[in-house]
């Protein structure tokens, strides 16, 4: 608690009104890549509190549609659209396309398991969870849509950066400025998605 007081990215949230620091490492991601876009259809798996979701709807304006996804309950937020479901239950994929009024630009992901205090078995859960996302993207986005996906650094990397490439035109690795340095996060950057 007292780290987070001294935190240069949470106090910078709480007085510009983000849910959360991590709100920061999506928009500095945007600002590398630039994978986002005005009028989007973007869904955001793993989406409370709604960090990503306010950044996301900054970038994507009014003509855009933006859909949160999580298993806890996500506290409203204007023009966004938010549901309750398990991102590993197949019938999320019917439930993204109906929201989305057919298929979507971006697919995000900050999900990240409960951390057991095992780097081994943390690093496998996470790796776990991107794939879990990436089936969602898979089946939802259109042409040369996008995928971004946090996952921990470990021996399933390498694996996880295959998977994605065989149905992305570019994927990268990039940690953004505003992950913790004894963080072992990094982000998938997936572009041009090839259906």
């Amino acid at each position: 608690m007292k780290d987070r007081k001294r935190d240069y990215y949470y106090l910078k949230a709480k007085r510009e009104n983000y849910r959360s620091r991590a709100a920061y490492k999506l928009a500095q991601l945007q600002n590398k890549f630039n994978f986002m876009f005005e009028g989007m259809k973007c869904v955001d798996l793993g989406a409370a509190p709604g960090g990503w979701l306010q950044v996301e709807k900054e970038i994507a304006g009014p003509s855009g549609t933006v859909i949160g996804i999580d298993l806890a309950r996500i506290k409203e937020l204007e023009g966004i659209l938010t549901m309750k479901a398990d991102v590993t239950d197949p019938s999320v994929v019917e439930k993204v396309l109906d929201a989305a009024g057919g298929k979507v630009d971006v697919v995000l992901s900050d999900m990240a398991p409960n951390i057991s205090g095992n780097y081994d078995l943390d690093h496998e859960r996470s790796a776990a969870l991107v794939l879990a996302a990436f089936n969602v993207a898979r089946r939802v986005l259109a042409g040369n849509g996008s995928f971004v996906a946090k996952l921990f650094e470990g021996r399933s990397e390498k694996e996880v950066f295959t998977t994605v490439a065989s149905v992305f035109e570019d994927v990268r690795m990039s940690k953004p400025v505003a992950s913790r340095k004894q963080s072992s996060e990094t982000y998938v950057i997936a572009t041009g998605f090839r259906e």
